[in-house]
Formats: structure tokens, sequence, C-alpha cells
């Protein structure tokens, strides 16, 4: 995601020595995106043939070029091409679209940010991407592409003259993290928080923390670590952050020692107020994405546009226009013959902490008229041993946040639904399909539903049969709002 380029993004003859890898066919060719997929693939996109499990890109190389790509990346034949079709042959062609990202590094002057964290890494990547690129020519990751693929992919797509980049960077298993940060070479590097999360892949919350802080493997020299002072792994994050040369370290969340501190914070049912200061400066601001977790990560965000040298003021009025990535917590009004429902869509992906954090959110929203708060859940996934208690241990911020009725599906959620206090059980399914006509039935005017589940969960099914049953709602403006 990036602004738009005045001129190429690769030329024939950069991309071939970027690859260290011969031009076949037609070789004065200029790319303007890089692409692995034929559905979504742009005339002018260099093409990679990337080949995974069940499915090999080179299948797909004929189209790709009937579709306008400036040239396909190939590691081995393809029959059916015309003689001159434009082809960088090589060895290997994701170690090609890797050393195609690494150039791309090379040759640019940005300001680099890397993002890591159990929880809220693609929010706080939206986020200063939103805030950066008022500021100037911003190129991030689009929606979750933080991956071995992802990562050198959205490396590969930087424009030569990008002025600050977003990178977000995940993992399932330890030593995934440390490649990819290699070639991204930040100069900061943030971890939200961390969780039990893909807990079944690690022994302890512990190693968990480990693998999160390999993103300083590829911190530049003096670079600056940005890490929750709140979470108990902070000394142990800051200690790996220091051993791999930061140069300093920028604590964020509400503790007094932090540089990045929250003072005053009133949380609304769609914004969040804030009061803060950021390295020394006093800052008020309003945060157009609500909820207390947000708030803190804006205070990682702030941080992060201090230390690349970005205005903190324009970042300031850049937040209070932050709207939700999809899946995230976007709020979708529903018009019915007789009034309305909101939906709090949060089906992208779940696990406790992020769960904890929704339900608070859906508690600070207020139903409308004989209106019910309601909360729609599907299993959270890569809990291990944990997944059982987890699950029921939902039922407590249910409670705490006076949530009315809960819809559950998945055979983990079953521990949660047995724990419910029986008044607030509206149904239960073994599959979203199932449970989704369930939901519709039982929603009325005044409603507030939020639908949350780890993405192999289907939740989004749940999300679309509720926008079938009216129009969508134009998003009402307050322009007498006011810091409180």
């Amino acid at each position: 995601m990036t602004a738009q380029a005045t001129s190429p993004l690769w030329t024939a003859q950069d991309a071939s020595a970027a690859m260290n890898a011969p031009l076949t066919g037609l070789s004065d060719w200029d790319a303007h995106g890089v692409s692995i997929d034929t559905r979504t693939l742009e005339a002018g996109d260099i093409f990679f043939a990337l080949i995974g499990e069940g499915n090999d890109g080179h299948d797909y190389v004929a189209q790709a070029l009937e579709k306008g790509a400036a040239c396909a990346v190939v590691s081995k034949p393809v029959e059916g091409l015309e003689a001159d079709a434009p082809l960088i042959e090589v060895a290997d062609t994701l170690q090609a679209l890797e050393k195609l990202g690494i150039a791309a590094r090379a040759r640019s002057k940005a300001r680099i940010c890397a993002v890591t964290g159990s929880v809220g890494k693609t929010g706080t990547k939206e986020g200063l991407l939103h805030i950066l690129s008022r500021q100037g020519r911003t190129h991030a990751s689009v929606a979750s592409y933080n991956n071995h693929i992802g990562v050198p992919l959205t490396l590969a797509r930087m424009p030569a003259d990008t002025e600050y980049g977003i990178f977000e960077i995940g993992m399932n298993h330890a030593n995934e993290i440390s490649p990819l940060v290699k070639m991204v070479r930040p100069e900061a590097a943030i971890i939200t928080t961390v969780e039990a999360v893909h807990i079944e892949n690690f022994s302890s919350v512990e190693d968990i923390a480990d693998a999160k802080a390999e993103i300083f493997d590829g911190l530049q020299s003096g670079g600056v670590a940005i890490l929750n002072q709140d979470n108990s792994h902070f000394e142990r994050l800051k200690a790996r952050a220091l051993a791999c040369g930061a140069g300093q370290i920028i604590a964020f969340g509400t503790q007094d020692m932090a540089e990045a501190r929250v003072t005053r914070m009133s949380l609304k049912p769609d914004a969040s107020y804030v009061t803060a200061t950021i390295c020394g400066h006093d800052m008020t601001y309003k945060l157009g994405v609500p909820g207390e977790h947000i708030v803190m990560n804006s205070l990682a965000m702030l941080a992060c546009v201090h230390v690349l040298g970005a205005d903190l003021a324009l970042a300031g009025f850049a937040l209070g226009e932050m709207t939700p990535p999809e899946g995230r917590g976007r709020r979708i009004e529903i018009n019915l013959a007789r009034g309305s429902f909101l939906i709090i869509d949060e089906s992208y992906n779940a696990n406790p902490t992020s769960m904890r954090a929704v339900m608070q959110a859906l508690g600070n929203t207020p139903p409308g008229s004989r209106g019910r708060r309601i909360a729609v859940v599907g299993d959270m996934l890569e809990l291990g041993d944990h997944a059982a208690a987890a699950h029921a241990g939902l039922s407590a911020p249910i409670v705490e946040n006076s949530i009315d009725l809960v819809f559950a599906c998945g055979p983990l959620m079953k521990n949660l639904w047995d724990a419910l206090p029986a008044n607030t059980r509206g149904a239960y399914a073994d599959t979203s399909a199932e449970l989704a006509p369930r939901v519709v039935k039982e929603i009325a005017s005044g409603d507030v539903v939020m639908i949350k589940g780890s993405l192999g969960s289907r939740m989004a099914r749940v999300l679309e049969a509720l926008k079938a049953l009216g129009p969508e709602a134009q998003p009402k403006k307050n322009n007498n709002e006011e810091l409180v």
C-alpha cells in the first residue's frame, strides 16, 4: 500500500540485476508492481510463479502475461508461451522474490519501522500508515502480509522514493521473524504486547516473548525499540533489544516511567479521548477507533512517529480520522423495517487477549431503546493445552461487561457455553454456518452485536447473514465533539 509512483518500480535491467538472473524474450519492459496472484494482478506487474502446497504459479504464467504482466519470474519451463515472452529465469522463485525485496531495501532512503506483537500489530501498522501517509510518501504491508512471502513481497513493491515504510512481521513458530526483519532492517521496532497466542507451538509464554524479540535481530545499529512497559515481559524484551544493539528503549503504557504514557483517557462507544506525554511532548488527541487497547497502541504509534522524525501534532490530528480495518472493529449500522441495529465486526481473528478487549468495547457501547448487547463468538485456535480453560475463562469478561446474550459455535467454545450463566445463553452450534440463522432470528432493533473468532472459525458467515437483513446506514457525523 503506497502512494502512486511517478516512475517505474523496476526496469527490466534493474530487476534482472537484483535477482542475479538473465532476461529472456522481450527485455525492454518497465514494471509498476509485483504480483504473486493472477486474480489481483494488474497490467505492468512482475509476476512471480511461486510454488506452494497444492498450487504451482507456473500454471498461471500464460494467464498473467495475457493480463498484461510486464514479466514472469519462473524456475522451470512453461509450455505454450510465445517465443519472445518476457521472462526472468531463476533457480527458486521465492528466493528471487527475497532478492528483489532486499534490493528494494538497499536502494531506499526511507525511514523504516517494523511492527510485531501477539495482539494489535495489524492495527498499529494501519494506524502508522494512516498517520504517516499524510506527511510523506508512505509504503506499508497490505492486509496481514507479514510472513515469509508477504514481507519480501511488500519490500519488492516499495518505490525507490518512499519516505516512510511500515512493515508488519508475524510468526507462528520460533525463528520465523529473524530472517524477515534482517531483510527489512528497521530503524524502529515495535512489540505491541506478548500474550499466550500460538501457545500450542511453544512451551511457555516466555518462549513466545523470545520469538517476538527476534525483531531486534534486524534492527539497525543504534535503532530504537518501542516496548509495552505494562506487559510482564518488558524487561526480557528490553534486554534482548539492548543485546542486539538498540541505541534507545522507548517504553509505552500507563506507568510513570514510560516515555510514552497516557495520563488520562475517556472511552466512548465510537471513539476515545486521550491526554498523554510522548517523549517529552504533552498531547491531547481523539482516537477514531474505540477501546482501551487501541489507546495503548496509539502511544506506540506516536512514539514511532517521533523516532522517524515526523510531526507529532499532525499525527495527533490524523488519529481522530482513523477508522478500524475490515474485520477488526469496524462498526456497521443495519437498517430494519423499524429501527436499526449495530454490528461490531471483529470477525477476522481472535485470541484470549483480544477477546477480552472487545468484550470491554462491547460493554462500553450502549444499545438502543430495548436493545441488548450480544456477543457472537467462535473458536480461538492454536491455544494447545490451554484452549479449554481459555474459552471457559471468557465467561468472566462477559459478565463484567454486562453482555446480555451470547451465541457460540465450535467445539472449543462449548467450554464457554457450559460456563455461561443460564440467562446469557442465546444459542450454541457446531459451526458458524449452523449458528448464523439462529443469530439472525434473534436480532431486533436497538441491539449491538459483536462478532469475533479465529479466522478458521469463519465468523464472516454470521456477519454476511446479518448484513443481509437490511441496507447499511450511512455514518452520522458529529461536528461538535469535544475532548473530555
